[in-house]
């Protein structure tokens, strides 16, 4: 027999998050309210919003642990299939990407911590180490962002070689390294320390300044810079 599902337009009115967001305003609405339109329907025991109060549990209640979830754990509820997970995914994603946009407003990089709320921002929710670069012009405005590498910090994974051929396809004059800790530890470990000055001195043969190498986690920022160990 096939499942019956209840609609949104089925509930109560003042069980509906739709026409509630349209007569007043998204602030109005709870957190599982949002997270039932984006789900939509429930299930024939479960109404969207059963559902939505589900997902919330899985994530501790805080919209910042929800979004370092799966799309497969996510799945794990019942009721919720891969294409509900999907779309609460992508809407994790780009309040992530939101967030990390007016973390920089200023394309123009002045200080460290410029660059680590941005990097905050923007790898929060990666339980795995992830290795990026900032790239910048002559003034110091930033020509490029981008993860040169996911799951660890070797000289293999931050290959001296692709970050500088990144740099020069992007007229890159200066760069500053960015990875995180997502242990929540910022001292850098003897292998951050060695791969930083291995690409340091590669960069002065093509006459690209490494400004600095920024650690960061949910508890704040290491800057080689700021510290005086570049």
């Amino acid at each position: 027999m096939q499942e019956q599902k209840h609609s949104i337009k089925e509930w109560a009115k003042d069980d509906r998050p739709r026409e509630k967001l349209l007569s007043k305003t998204p602030m109005a609405l709870s957190d599982s309210e949002l997270i039932a339109i984006l789900i939509n329907n429930g299930t024939r025991d479960k109404s969207a919003v059963d559902l939505a109060k589900e997902v919330l549990h899985l994530g501790k209640n805080n919209l910042s642990e929800l979004g370092k979830l799966s799309v497969k754990e996510l799945t794990k509820i019942k009721g919720i299939g891969e294409a509900k997970a999907i779309t609460i995914a992508a809407a994790m994603e780009l309040g992530r990407r939101r967030q990390a946009v007016g973390s920089l407003e200023k394309p123009i990089v002045k200080d460290s911590r410029e660059v680590a709320n941005y990097l905050q921002a923007i790898l929060r929710d990666h339980n795995h180490e992830v290795f990026a670069v900032v790239f910048l012009n002559r003034g110091n405005r930033i020509n490029h962002f981008e993860i040169i590498s996911q799951g660890g910090i070797t000289g293999t994974v931050a290959d001296p070689r692709i970050i500088l051929k990144k740099a020069l396809e992007e007229d890159a004059v200066n760069i500053i390294l960015c990875h995180n800790h997502p242990s929540g530890n910022l001292k850098p470990s003897k292998a951050d320390e060695e791969l930083t000055f291995k690409i340091r001195e590669a960069a002065k043969y093509f006459d690209i300044k490494v400004l600095d190498h920024i650690i960061v986690s949910d508890e704040g920022y290491f800057s080689f810079a700021d510290e005086g160990i570049l």
